[in-house]
Formats: C-alpha cells, sequence, structure tokens
C-alpha cells in the first residue's frame, strides 16, 4: 500500500483547482477494476472526487502528456509525478518540449507500483531512485538514489554468447504485433512524425512482413533513445507481449556508464547527455571494439 494517501492528492487537486492556480489536473482515472487505471485529465472537483485515483496500480508516467496538453489546453497544468517520472520530466524540458512556467508539478512519495497480476513491476523491483528530482510542491517524503543492481540482466545477456544472444532477441521480438505502445507511451519519443508512420519509408506496416522488420524496429527505437533514455520502465509495462525492451535500454545506459563516466538522463535539467557533448578524451569506435586498447 501506498503511504502517501489518495486523500492527500485529491485534496491538493481541488485545492490548487478551486484556487485559479491551475485550470486542469493531470492524473489517473479510474476503471473497472482497481488494477485498471488510466492517465486522464480532470478540470471539475466533482469529477477529481469521484474518479481520481491513487493506488498500487498507478504505474503510468505522465510526463510525456504534457507535450501534447501544453499545446492544446489554456491556462497551467497540475501534474502529479512519481520520483521515476521527474526524470522524464526534465529530460523533456533539456530537450524545450513543453514551457516549464505552464506545469505546475507536485511530487508524490512512490512506495512501488504492482501489475494486474499483483507483483510489482519490474521498473519498481529495480527502481534506480526514489529521489524527485524536480517538483513545486512534494507529498510525502522525498528519497534517495537506489541502489537496486539493475543492471543485473544486462550482465546476464552479456555473459551469453553472440549466437545465445541473437536466438534470445530473435525469440523475444517474435512475439511483436507491432502495436506500437512501447514507442506511443515512451517520454523520449516525441517527434511529431515517426519514421514508422511514415509511407516512404519502408518500414511503416503494422505488421512486420520479415523477421528482419520485426527486430528492426526495435533496434532502431532504441538507438533513438539512446542517451536520453530515462529508465523509466515504461516500454516493458505496457507491452502486451511482455517483451523485456527496458533490457535494450539498459545496455545502451550501461555502456555510457562505461565508456563515458556515469551520466543519468533527466537527473538535471539542462545537462548535455555524453553523446552529444564532445570532449577530446572521448572514446573511439576502435577502443570499443577492441576492448578498451588504444592501440589496435
Amino acid at each position: 500500500m501506498q503511504t502517501v494517501s489518495r486523500d492527500l492528492l485529491v485534496n491538493k487537486a481541488v485545492s490548487l483547482l478551486g484556487e485559479g492556480k491551475v485550470q486542469t489536473v493531470v492524473g489517473w482515472r479510474k476503471g473497472l477494476f482497481d488494477y485498471d487505471i488510466t492517465p486522464a485529465t480532470f478540470t471539475a472537483e466533482d469529477d477529481i472526487r469521484k474518479n481520481f485515483e491513487w493506488n498500487d496500480h498507478c504505474g503510468a508516467n505522465l510526463s510525456k502528456y504534457l507535450v501534447r496538453l501544453t499545446r492544446k489546453l489554456e491556462g497551467r497544468i497540475l501534474v502529479f509525478l512519481k520520483p521515476c517520472d521527474t526524470y522524464s520530466f526534465n529530460q523533456l524540458l533539456t530537450e524545450h518540449r513543453f514551457d516549464r512556467d505552464r506545469v505546475y508539478v507536485v511530487g508524490v512519495q512512490c512506495d512501488g507500483m504492482l501489475d494486474a497480476e499483483g507483483t510489482g513491476l519490474e521498473k519498481c523491483t529495480a527502481c534506480k531512485s526514489r529521489k524527485l528530482v524536480v517538483y513545486d510542491e512534494l507529498i510525502g517524503e522525498d528519497g534517495d538514489v537506489s541502489d537496486s543492481n539493475r543492471f543485473a540482466d544486462v550482465e546476464w545477456l552479456e555473459n551469453m554468447t553472440p549466437d545465445e544472444r541473437f536466438a534470445f532477441w530473435k525469440d523475444q521480438f517474435s512475439r511483436c504485433i507491432r502495436c506500437n505502445a512501447c514507442r506511443d507511451v515512451c517520454p523520449a519519443c516525441t517527434c511529431e512524425v515517426c519514421v514508422f508512420n511514415n509511407p516512404k519509408s519502408g518500414i511503416e506496416n503494422k505488421a512486420p512482413v520479415s523477421s528482419f522488420e520485426e527486430q528492426n524496429f526495435h533496434i532502431i527505437r532504441a538507438f533513438h533513445v539512446a542517451g536520453r533514455c530515462t529508465d523509466c520502465g515504461e516500454c516493458s509495462r505496457v507491452c502486451p507481449q511482455r517483451i523485456p525492451l527496458h533490457l535494450l535500454n539498459r545496455k545502451f545506459i550501461k555502456d555510457i556508464n562505461s565508456f563515458y563516466g556515469e551520466y543519468q538522463a533527466g537527473a538535471e535539467q539542462g545537462q548535455r547527455a555524453p553523446l552529444v557533448n564532445y570532449t577530446p578524451d572521448d572514446i573511439e569506435p576502435y577502443e570499443i571494439f577492441n576492448g578498451g586498447e588504444k592501440n589496435v
């Protein structure tokens, strides 16, 4: 159970809305079942009191919705963000995806979320941080960066032979139905027009016509978010086929840490990612493929 009660969030939303400090509230709405919680907007006090929800199934990261809502709606928007969500929020600000002044952030202490079966979400069992890196107001207590050993599964894959790794990912990707849920939920995927929706690209097919295209979709997406992924875990959370897509992103994160030094996307607004911040000491491609040795 969450330490912070639903009433605290509801009262805060009603108060800020009633005082005119915000015109829209972004939170979570009740569904048919306790685990059926969906992101939603609220503009009326009665709707908030009746349908706003905060429980162990509010795993959705609300930060990405601000990109479109700040363009579509007038006035200031209140958004409730969990610790992992605040990293995505900062990263989006760094990429100038919305105006900070348009958003009022209420940070919420989080004790971890559950999936529909009542087990802990992977993004929570391997939580990188209970620290809220940005907020205007805090409900509950702030936490610390976690030592969650989140790269253990990446190391498990690295210990495989190349053929074993290829077989592993081929099996995982074979279950992909190209629903695009991973792309649509990802806070790092905010392009106005996606290459996978371009009929002239040759890769826009909803259903893959070959195993190569099936793999190509996920590999392109992983490279697209490299250095920008905050490891929020939304891609794996929403995948109906339970493909561990977060492992692709964590592999990039682990390598970036190894090659360029410790770096966490979204930890600070405005920070330059290693992949876009050249220094004379940057590692060269031949060093990567030669085990880090300077001499080929």
